[in-house]
């Protein structure tokens, strides 16, 4: 069993303790272009002036000082990224789900294989 769930941003999923982990590896590439996209348009430098104006903040600024700009870029440059992941496909998503539930099936502990209840 594979643990790669396939399409155009590719996802793992793995159980963990209590749960499952999906590991969004596509998706995060995804973001840092997005970004890097972002500040290196040429035909719109709003996002790299904002970003060189955190970098070299006014003499005597103070990082209270700036906190909202840096929050609301953040903002700004989530709001303009990527955040889906399609899953096209009956069959990628049967196989989800079938993963998924095995995931969350009951297990048995280690140590009460076997033994009885007192």
């Amino acid at each position: 069993m594979s643990d790669r769930i396939d399409g155009p941003t590719p996802f793992y999923l793995r159980p963990i303790p209590g749960g499952a982990r999906l590991e969004m590896d596509g998706l995060r590439r995804q973001v840092v272009e997005d970004v890097l996209s972002l500040l290196l348009d040429t035909d719109d430098v709003s996002f790299w002036d904002r970003l060189t104006e955190l970098a070299n903040p006014e003499e005597g600024a103070t990082p209270d000082d700036m906190r909202l700009p840096y929050e609301e870029l953040v903002s700004d440059l989530a709001e303009r990224c990527s955040y889906r992941v399609p899953i096209y496909g009956r069959e990628r998503l049967i196989e989800l789900s079938r993963r998924l539930r095995e995931i969350a099936a009951p297990k048995s502990l280690p140590g009460q294989q076997g033994r009885r209840a007192s």
